[in-house]
């Protein structure tokens, strides 16, 4: 006898976006099925796309079969044509035979009926977790604990902080992060990630000096492929601190910086580099001027006489590509202050979700 109450069960939604009272209802479903399908309907009006959804999904589920539909048609449960439309794209995306539907909805009824299947209704007063996608969308940073790490990822507002050399971006990121930590809550989770380009310039100075012990960094070559690795691992290193940090990201460089940075060593352009550089999602990039920063060799710097054509290659490119950015002079507090004022500029937008189809109940 299985071990089971169902063989095959169901749950669909938007998932706009996935948060905790879907995760259980998913875990729910799957105790009771010996093969659980989640079902992610999306309508081509909504702002986070089907796939990440789906991806989502997947991840924070992986013992289940997670697939992906298209469903443009607004909801009218009291509408027997429009519920016919829809049975179309839920049977097109899951075919074979379904024994229960999970639902924590008032329509779970009628969705189990027209399926042939059991109908199970699960939490419907959302007294496990107290929230709903509707929620979410009207205040993520509000909602934060409610959200799996790979839904952080992509819903954190990532800023950039990127100059030439010697120019304060570390100090400045780090600044940053403390401040917004301060404000407590979800906000004391706010993380500040490194620049890897230096931890891998300092492991290749590292490595030609237990060859040559006398050597120094004008004596380290830097290839077209070290540029790609640094990007990558830049990319991982923010994805990993922005699923387990608060609404807001502080990146010491970003792998966009580090196709200028190409420029600088290389020379030319490294179309790898761009291409990566275009996979993370950012939302500001905060340029920090040469002028009136003195100018401190730390043992990975060398020609000072090249900050300004470093700051006017940032700011060139920065443009060139439609980024969002703001160039910081002045003394460390004035360009705390100005970089404050503009992160909360972008919080203050909030993240304008596109609204989802009517529903008529």
């Amino acid at each position: 006898m299985s071990a089971y109450d169902y063989e095959h069960g169901l749950v669909l939604g938007k998932f706009y976006p996935p948060h905790a009272g879907h995760h259980h209802l998913v875990t729910a479903a799957r105790e009771r099925c010996a093969r659980l399908t989640v079902l992610v309907c999306a309508s081509s009006v909504e702002s986070v796309p089907l796939a990440d959804r789906v991806r989502w999904m997947r991840e924070v589920h992986p013992d289940v079969r997670v697939v992906g539909a298209v469903d443009d048609i607004p909801m009218d449960t009291g509408d027997p044509a429009v519920w016919d439309a829809h049975m179309a794209v839920f049977r097109a995306a899951v075919p074979e035979r379904v024994d229960a539907v999970f639902t924590s909805e008032s329509y779970g009824a009628e969705l189990g009926r027209r399926f042939g299947a059991a109908s199970v209704c699960v939490d419907p007063d959302r007294t496990a977790f107290p929230v709903s996608g509707t929620a979410v969308r009207a205040d993520p940073a509000g909602c934060w604990d409610f959200l799996e790490p790979p839904v952080r990822a992509g819903l954190a507002r990532r800023i950039v902080v990127l100059g030439a050399e010697s120019t304060g971006t570390t100090t400045l990121a780090r600044a940053l992060a403390d401040h917004y930590r301060r404000r407590g809550g979800v906000w004391a989770r706010t993380r500040y990630v490194p620049e890897y380009g230096r931890e891998f310039s300092e492991r290749k100075l590292a490595a030609l000096r237990a060859e040559w012990p006398g050597a120094s960094w004008e004596d380290v070559t830097l290839t077209t492929e070290d540029f790609p690795v640094i990007a990558e691992r830049q990319n991982a290193l923010e994805e990993a601190a922005a699923r387990a940090g608060s609404p807001v990201l502080f990146c010491d460089t970003d792998s966009f910086a580090t196709t200028v940075w190409h420029e600088r060593y290389v020379g030319g352009r490294n179309p790898r580099v761009e291409e990566i550089a275009d996979l993370a999602p950012h939302h500001l990039w905060l340029l920090t001027d040469h002028e009136g920063v003195a100018f401190e060799d730390d043992g990975l710097r060398d020609q000072e006489e090249l900050r300004p054509w470093m700051t006017d290659r940032f700011r060139a490119e920065l443009t060139r590509t439609g980024r969002e950015f703001i160039l910081l002079s002045g003394a460390r507090e004035e360009r705390l202050d100005a970089a404050v004022a503009a992160v909360d500029a972008v919080l203050g937008q909030g993240w304008d979700f596109a609204p989802p189809l009517p529903e008529r109940r």
